[in-house]
């Protein structure tokens, strides 16, 4: 069941959901808005050009108000909200149609797993032929929060809990069960 304003609202103040900061103007009938954080992060340039799955990929972070995205670039970002979800919760991450209509791609897998904290990395692709300026403090995407039919038995605690700033793969951390 996706969550309404007035449910979204009721948990914020029980504590039960946390999103900081959060401006009540940032609710809307059935998601809560995300903004811009500051920080960008890039895949450095690697001596064989090629990123694996198995290493450490290494980024350079830019704290920036302002990050010009040029045609066909892609850009790890973060949100200025830092959210904690419940065992109970789970939420989905959309991009603003406005912002699609741009060609900004804008994804994080799409889901936050009960149980998470931390800010969201976003990933941001420019489509268009033209640079997109992106603005910290800009609204970005909404959460869509959904009510889970039982607490999770495993929520998350993962490799990106309580993550600040645009956090790069961790792919490399995996423990893949199918190793050859």
């Amino acid at each position: 069941m996706i969550l309404s304003d007035k449910t979204i609202l009721s948990l914020l103040k029980q504590g039960t959901l946390s999103i900081a900061p959060l401006q009540e103007s940032q609710i809307q009938p059935a998601s809560v808005d995300i903004r811009l954080g500051d920080i960008f992060s890039v895949v450095e340039d690697s001596s064989t050009a090629i990123l694996t799955l198995s290493q450490k990929m290494l980024y350079k972070e830019i704290h920036a108000d302002k990050y010009l995205l040029l045609p066909g670039q892609f850009v790890l970002a973060t949100t200025m909200e830092y959210i904690s979800l419940p065992d109970n919760l789970t939420a989905f991450v959309e991009g603003r149609s406005s912002l699609g209509r741009m060609g900004l791609f804008i994804q994080n897998a799409g889901w936050v797993d009960p149980g998470f904290s931390g800010e969201i990395t976003l990933e941001l692709f420019n489509a268009n032929r033209c640079a997109i300026e992106l603005q910290a403090g800009r609204r970005i995407g909404q959460l869509v929060f959904a009510q889970m039919d039982q607490a999770a038995l495993h929520p998350y605690r993962g490799k990106y809990q309580g993550q600040r700033g645009a956090t790069g793969s961790m792919v490399y951390l995996d423990e893949e069960s199918d190793k050859r």
